[in-house]
């Protein structure tokens, strides 16, 4: 290879490799335009794109716009209106502030900007023409209006890497849908090849978001507000049972721009472990909003990712409140309410065996025989609650509905119908599987086993929860594991979470733990695999998720083989006694697995089956 003097690169080429990491497809002119547009106040915001955005991308807004001593400054690189010192940069709150979208953009197309600002006597507009700026008066209404036509014209070789245009034009309506839901107050108007496409009008933020994101509405998401110290979050949570094959519902953002943060997903996504079905995706739209000193927005040049100053506490934080919005259930009673509501109590005459109350009083024994597998442990940390809940030898499947002799339920002194039983009074069993209940307003079907698995492994953490350690197993012979150098820290660092947790392990060099003790129910696992996550999860995180992961996967497993099961028949007042349970426990709404527990089915709709009032 020739040996080449070092040279500057041309002021062109400078900007045409700039504008490789800004400008990567038609979607992120649109993107960076749009970002101008609504720091200029923009309160309404017409774009039209033309052959998928490599034809031609117009974007026109009623902002404050640009003078026309500033339209030459506005094209050069490193050319802001936004920031002017290393304080500013490091507590930017506009979404632009770079100053090289514009010189990008018009390094790689046939680029015009016309602005007419408020006080100036006509509009002017600046074009490139023949390798030179040309301002010029314009016709162009108050605001701003940037036209870029013939994209990448001047490098054809990023036009190859292009999909084809119905791809690119649906990535550059993502963006204006993600801008969107952030911006309500401002409306909307996309045209494709002329015709229009989307119209999103000023509207509250709720409105906002069910018309974007159709299946959050109707009940299918929740809303979340909270605040702590000088962070707050803020948005609508998809509930687990509309959750999605992929994860196209997912929008997160940090001081009002949309980032996709490795941080943030993984908080979001633990928040959902205990109730999302198998691979699915949780719908959200979240806020997350901090000091701007509290995270650095400039660590991308598409300004989608950020860095905060403290993760591990943002991590946290976000996790546990979305934990909390989706552990209520529906069908949540708060107890100082339903005085008569079911209880599970000892029984003095039954020793070992449990009693079922239902609200009537009445009672009915479940003697139960605990199984030999999980002894060690249970006894240890379960006792109670495994005998407690073990069911009785399944019956054979019934082919028919198991109704109760109308009196039992229908009489007012033993089944009240009061407002707190929200998930209303059972009358009957069905296939041996579930259990039918009357309200009000129509009638509850819940899958006895998924729910009363439910109810079981809320208790059970609880349980776990409330001690102060973990019961642990000394090793005999010490466990030798292999570590990332990097995390040899977190070893010494998380010695009181070690203990809490039952593990006794300590640092013997930069990438060799010992291990002398282990929780109980993780004896005789191999631990390697595990301690190494475990350790990542604390230098990412700054939480040992997977040991809790690990944790609630067992007791889930333990919930779900002790749950009563298909074909045990139950008494209306075992059925009632699990529908108050169901009403007073986290979560209920889905089994451990993110099945739904129960249905409702309104009079209207019983209604509408059989065409009645038609």
């Amino acid at each position: 290879m020739n040996h080449r003097p070092i040279s500057l690169l041309p002021d062109v080429l400078i900007s045409q490799i700039a504008a490789g990491e800004v400008v990567d497809r038609p979607a992120s002119v649109v993107k960076e335009l749009l970002e101008n547009a609504l720091d200029a106040g923009a309160s309404e915001i017409t774009i039209r794109i033309d052959g998928g955005g490599i034809q031609r991308i117009c974007i026109q807004d009623n902002g404050k716009g640009i003078p026309k001593d500033e339209l030459e400054l506005a094209v050069m690189r490193h050319a802001t209106s936004k920031i002017q010192s290393l304080n500013e940069l490091e507590s930017v709150m506009s979404l632009g502030f770079r100053g090289e979208a514009l010189a990008s953009i018009a390094s790689v197309s046939q680029f015009t900007l016309s602005s007419y600002p408020a006080g100036q006597e006509s509009a002017y507009s600046i074009s490139n023409q023949s390798g030179s700026w040309l301002v010029e008066p314009s016709p162009s209404s108050p605001g701003t209006t940037v036209d870029v036509q013939s994209l990448y014209f001047s490098t054809p070789a990023r036009r190859k890497f292009l999909k084809t245009e119905q791809t690119e034009f649906f990535h550059c309506l993502d963006v204006v849908k993600r801008m969107a839901l952030a911006n309500p107050s401002v409306t909307w108007l996309v045209y494709r090849d002329g015709k229009l496409q989307s119209r999103f009008q000023e509207s509250s933020w709720s409105a906002r978001v069910f018309s974007i994101l159709e299946p959050m509405a109707n009940g299918a998401s929740k809303p979340i507000e909270v605040q702590a110290a000088d962070m707050q979050l803020h948005g609508a949570v998809g509930l687990p049972d509309a959750a999605r094959g992929k994860g196209d519902m997912q929008f997160f953002y940090v001081n009002g721009r949309f980032v996709k943060d490795k941080l943030i997903n993984h908080a979001v996504r633990s928040a959902y472990e205990d109730v999302l079905h198998g691979d699915k995706f949780p719908a959200f739209v979240l806020f997350l909003n901090l000091p701007a000193n509290e995270v650095d927005v400039n660590v991308h040049p598409a300004k989608t990712e950020v860095r905060f100053r403290n993760a591990r506490a943002v991590h946290q934080w976000v996790r546990q409140s979305i934990q909390a919005c989706l552990a209520p259930s529906r069908a949540v009673v708060p107890l100082s309410e339903s005085p008569a509501s079911a209880q599970v109590v000892e029984s003095p005459a039954s020793g070992n065996s449990n009693v079922w109350r239902s609200s009537s009083g009445s009672t009915s024994a479940v003697q139960v025989q605990p199984k030999s597998a999980a002894l060690p442990f249970l006894r240890e940390e379960l006792a109670d609650y495994i005998q407690a809940y073990r069911p009785l030898e399944p019956a054979p499947r019934p082919t028919q509905i198991i109704a109760q002799p109308k009196a039992v339920y229908a009489e007012p002194a033993q089944h009240p119908a009061e407002d707190t039983d929200y998930l209303g009074q059972a009358i009957a069993q069905v296939h041996g599987i579930y259990i039918l209940a009357l309200r009000p307003d129509g009638m509850v079907v819940v899958d006895m086993h998924a729910a009363h698995e439910r109810v079981l492994y809320e208790q059970f953490k609880n349980a776990l929860d409330n001690q102060q350690t973990i019961s642990s197993q000394e090793l005999l012979v010490p466990l030798l594991v292999q570590i990332d150098p990097r995390l040899a820290s977190e070893v010494d660092n998380g010695q009181h979470l070690w203990e809490k947790l039952g593990f006794r392990l300590s640092l013997i060099s930069t990438q060799e733990i010992a291990v002398r003790a282990v929780p109980t129910m993780l004896a005789g696992q191999d631990l390697s695999a595990l301690l190494q996550q475990w350790l990542e999860d604390l230098h990412q995180y700054g939480v040992a998720h997977v040991l809790e992961r690990q944790r609630n996967e067992w007791l889930a497993g333990l919930a779900c083989h002790t749950a009563v099961r298909a074909n045990r028949k139950l008494t209306v007042p075992e059925m009632n006694a699990l529908l108050r349970s169901m009403e007073r426990t986290e979560r209920s709404d889905q089994c451990n697995h993110g099945r739904p527990t129960w249905r409702h089915f309104s009079l209207s709709e019983m209604d509408k089956w059989f065409l009645r009032g038609q």
